[in-house]
């Protein structure tokens, strides 16, 4: 059964081909903005009530103005039933497209909130270090983890936060011997 990823990798491989990257990002959020405001929809979309040729026939009606490729993958998960997938597949293509322009999404969890200042700096220390064309930072503060920091990117956690120093500080003090 195919997921989301592979999705997602088709139609960027198709949007690539075409050079419609951009534009095929922007309908499928929009499609996918269009179908989470209307939940009713969705649920119309994957009843098995309806046959393939009418949930087609909705999507048709549905997606005009949309690129043909987001059209024809509107109808692809609601021939199976498999609309609600939408969301994923947008992320998904979304993190594609972002890796191909070198884009690096990244967060910062602090104890208050960073400055406009801390995170340019944080930005471009992470830009050089990964060498990405731009690192998109955003802050989420979490009192919990006391002080320091917490970066969180491409999968990837550093946890420079004072909560986990001390419970390092604690593991280590549990495991000496007197």
């Amino acid at each position: 059964m195919t997921g989301a990823k592979e999705y997602a990798e088709a139609l960027f491989l198709l949007a690539k081909e075409d050079g419609t990257l951009s534009e095929v990002c922007e309908d499928l959020y929009a499609a996918t903005a269009a179908i989470s405001d209307n939940p009713d929809y969705l649920k119309l979309l994957s009843t098995p009530a309806l046959s393939k040729e009418e949930r087609v026939g909705l999507i048709d009606e549905s997606a005009e103005g949309l690129s043909l490729s987001v059209k024809n993958l509107l109808k692809l998960l609601a021939e199976g039933r498999r609309i609600s997938l939408l969301g994923k597949i947008y992320e998904e293509y979304s993190a594609m497209l972002d890796e191909e322009r070198g884009i690096v999404r990244a967060e910062a969890v602090t104890a208050i909130p960073l400055t406009r200042e801390q995170s340019d700096l944080i930005a471009r220390k992470l830009c050089a270090t990964l060498s990405a064309s731009e690192v998109v930072l955003k802050n989420t503060v979490d009192p919990s983890i006391l002080g320091g920091i917490t970066l969180r990117y491409r999968g990837i956690q550093k946890d420079a936060s004072v909560k986990e120093r001390l419970r390092s500080f604690e593991a280590a003090l549990k495991s000496i011997i007197i």
